[in-house]
């Protein structure tokens, strides 16, 4: 069993905090740049007040 410290990880394109590997996201590791759906949803614009 591999310990979260040794995980791969990148940073968020959004807010820029560092998020690690998950299990479903082995097959599209590459292509992942938010650490969640709310940073994801952010950086469309969607659900933005004007």
């Amino acid at each position: 069993m591999r310990r979260k410290g040794d995980l791969p990880t990148k940073t968020c394109a959004t807010c820029g905090k560092p998020f690690a590997w998950r299990k479903k996201w082995a097959a599209v590791w590459d292509e992942v740049r938010y650490c969640s759906d709310r940073c994801r949803s952010a950086r469309r614009g969607i659900g933005k007040e004007n």
